[in-house]
């Protein structure tokens, strides 16, 4: 959370130039923020983000070697003072449901008003959580139906089905290895197994698959 009169650290993730010249244009027009760093892939982005400290990090969808998403669960973990706000140009729900997992604060379109988006930062950088109205809805729902039984869970061995509850819970690879005792690409080969039984084509998949 953001000390009173202090400017709002931002960080903005984004594999298009002109988008991060949009983001720092707009956002340097209000004396309150103040962007400390950039990155065009998810690999820069986590090596500047812990040395720069921001309140707030502005983080692609999807990006040539990740996703803001992987950004997001990753810092989280490492820094959880720093507020994760997804912008992305993609309204489908198995990115928002992995986001929200990820410890998001937000996630709002690219389509969003430069002064909504500004509101957007100063609400997550206040240690609010940001959640558009179409999207709380969708959640609400999600949470209500409950999971949907899926046969083919019966196919996961008991230790497939511990990893696939870790990766829900927001664990990389290996964050599990060191809570089972196992190797980083031992869990990789389990994870790789998971997601050829349920019939899934990513990692991402998996994290949203139990709720």
């Amino acid at each position: 959370m953001v000390a009173v009169m202090e400017k709002i650290r931002v960080f903005v993730l984004d594999d298009h130039e002109i988008v991060r010249n949009g983001l720092r244009q707009t956002l340097a027009r209000h004396d309150d923020i103040e962007v400390v760093g950039e990155a065009g892939l998810a690999a820069e982005a986590l090596r500047r983000i812990p040395a720069l400290h921001p309140h707030v990090a502005v983080l692609d969808g999807r990006l040539p070697d990740g996703s803001g998403i992987d950004v997001c669960r990753e810092i989280r973990s490492a820094l959880p003072g720093v507020a994760c706000l997804i912008l992305t140009s993609y309204d489908d729900d198995e990115a928002l449901f992995s986001a929200i997992m990820a410890g998001a604060a937000g996630y709002v379109l690219k389509e969003i008003r430069g002064n909504d988006l500004v509101g957007a930062i100063r609400t997550v950088a206040s240690g609010q959580s940001l959640l558009a109205p179409s999207v709380t809805r969708r959640v609400l729902e999600r949470l209500r139906d409950g999971p949907h039984e899926d046969p083919a869970m019966a196919t996961l061995n008991q230790r497939e089905r511990e990893i696939l509850q870790l990766i829900a819970d927001g664990l990389t690879n290996r964050q599990i290895g060191t809570r089972l005792g196992l190797s980083e690409k031992t869990v990789k080969n389990y994870v790789s197994s998971i997601l050829e039984k349920l019939g899934l084509a990513s990692r991402t998949q998996a994290a949203v698959y139990l709720m």
